[in-house]
């Protein structure tokens, strides 16, 4: 039985990501990293409650990866995924940005990354085995106005995850990135309709994505079929360029 560990739980793709892995894999055991916001993760959990768990993982604190990945290795021997996709984002012009605003993100969207990595591999290594999937953004290609911190960030991730690839190819790991554009989730709340209607004219094919067509490539890049695939960005995102 893998065992998976999703980080940003809670949040709308960390969830749909979770549930395709459980629709798609019986053997697989998910663990969903979650902070102190945990009512969706544990609603999951309970309707898969042998094999979906929470576990609490503050994603830039680098203990508290050590004692969730220790809590897993020590239930399951073994860590065989682990998908990067907590972050969040504060936009604001560079010239108005708050010094915490450009802190918060780079930490919660590039260190998490980094943080993560670190605590997995070792274990992966001494397995010979392991997957690596780092949820990055379309913003790290084709940043918009507003997000310099968030485009960094991202970029940073598809540069941590080219170069990890290159460390750990021989040991058995691939290390991928996924940057979705715009997706069906509670990160698009907070735009109006015309913002969105503006945002779809975007996109060559006029629409959103849904969390379940990201997850697909993520389960994808997760299984045996692409152990031939590392330090690869894949977009999803409707054509976009």
């Amino acid at each position: 039985m893998r065992s998976i560990l999703i980080t940003g739980g809670n949040g709308g793709l960390g969830l749909g990501i979770a549930r395709y892995f459980l629709q798609k894999d019986g053997e697989c055991r998910i663990w969903l990293g979650v902070r102190a916001n945990r009512d969706a993760a544990d609603l999951l959990a309970a309707e898969f409650p042998e094999r979906c768990r929470t576990v609490a993982l503050e994603v830039t604190d680098a203990t508290a990866w050590k004692d969730a990945v220790d809590a897993i290795t020590a239930e399951t021997g073994r860590i065989d995924v682990l998908v990067n996709n907590a972050g969040m984002h504060r936009d604001h012009l560079l010239a108005a940005m708050p010094d915490e605003a450009w802190h918060g993100v780079i930490s919660s969207n590039l260190d998490s990354v980094f943080l993560g990595c670190r605590a997995v591999v070792t274990p992966m290594m001494r397995q010979r085995s392991g997957r690596i999937i780092n949820i990055a953004s379309l913003s790290a290609l084709l940043p918009p106005l507003g997000q310099t911190n968030y485009a960094a960030a991202k970029a940073g991730v598809v540069a941590l995850t080219r170069t990890l690839a290159k460390e750990t190819a021989r040991a058995g790991i691939t290390v991928n990135a996924v940057l979705p554009g715009y997706v069906e989730t509670e990160a698009l709340g907070g735009m109006d309709d015309d913002a969105k209607k503006q945002a779809k004219a975007g996109i060559p094919m006029r629409r959103f994505g849904k969390p379940e067509e990201v997850a697909a490539a993520v389960f994808f890049l997760a299984s045996a079929e692409a152990s031939y695939v590392t330090g690869a960005s894949l977009k999803i995102d409707g054509g976009i360029f």
